[in-house]
């Protein structure tokens, strides 16, 4: 682990926040509107860090060429537009990882696959616009992760070597884009992640099961 990082830069839903509770709410919501009974909270979960398109799929059975696809993915998102931090919290223990970063004036960061549109507002509601260096979001890229392109980004303009820096995220894609960037990688094992036990095939640097053990890594 590098002792003194040149940045540390988190992954968003599954990571730094529990967004799961929004979509889940949002999901729920939109099924009930078209007439359908609320899905128990675990099975849309479990896919929350795939997106709205899984949301959908999960939801009603949609795939993107499906005729109804479009309209109910409209739907959704315009739902959780409306409230993307109503229940969303940042996972417990999280903020004191973030202000042990802060006492050592090590500067974090936010890269994202969520769009400028949820992402923004959601980093403000949860008060931490303030207090991270950069947020980049797949509209400030030309290449979405697992290519490294919205991480070399980051990490030029908080002024952070590369190879000095730390990339955290739930998923795969995640692990890919840092070991990409040529940042040292941590996989956590507590966001959203369907087969846990899959984890261990990511080729991360080193694994967090729990947010206790993120902050061990980190400190």
């Amino acid at each position: 682990m590098i002792q003194q990082p040149s940045t540390v830069l988190f992954d968003l839903d599954g990571t730094l926040i529990d967004t799961a509770p929004d979509f889940i709410r949002c999901l729920n919501l939109l099924r009930v509107r078209h007439g359908l009974e609320p899905l128990p909270p675990e099975t849309i979960r479990r896919s929350v860090s795939n997106g709205a398109r899984a949301m959908i799929r999960v939801g009603f059975g949609l795939e993107p060429e499906h005729p109804d696809y479009l309209e109910k993915h409209t739907a959704f998102l315009d739902l959780y537009e409306e409230g993307v931090a109503i229940e969303t919290r940042l996972f417990e223990g999280v903020d004191a990882i973030l202000r042990n970063l802060e006492s050592r004036a090590i500067p974090w960061g936010i890269v994202t696959n969520k769009p400028v549109r949820f992402a923004e507002p959601l980093v403000a509601a949860l008060g931490l616009a303030q207090r991270c260096a950069v947020v980049i979001c797949p509209d400030h890229v030309t290449h979405r992760k697992p290519h490294p392109e919205a991480l070399h980004l980051a990490c030029q303009r908080i002024g952070a070597e590369p190879t000095r820096g730390i990339y955290v995220g739930d998923h795969e894609r995640d692990i890919e884009a840092g070991r990409n960037a040529g940042m040292t990688t941590i996989a956590v094992r507590y966001g959203y992640i369907e087969e846990p036990e899959t984890v261990d095939l990511w080729q991360a640097d080193l694994v967090a099961d729990t947010v206790q053990d993120l902050a061990k890594l980190l400190q």
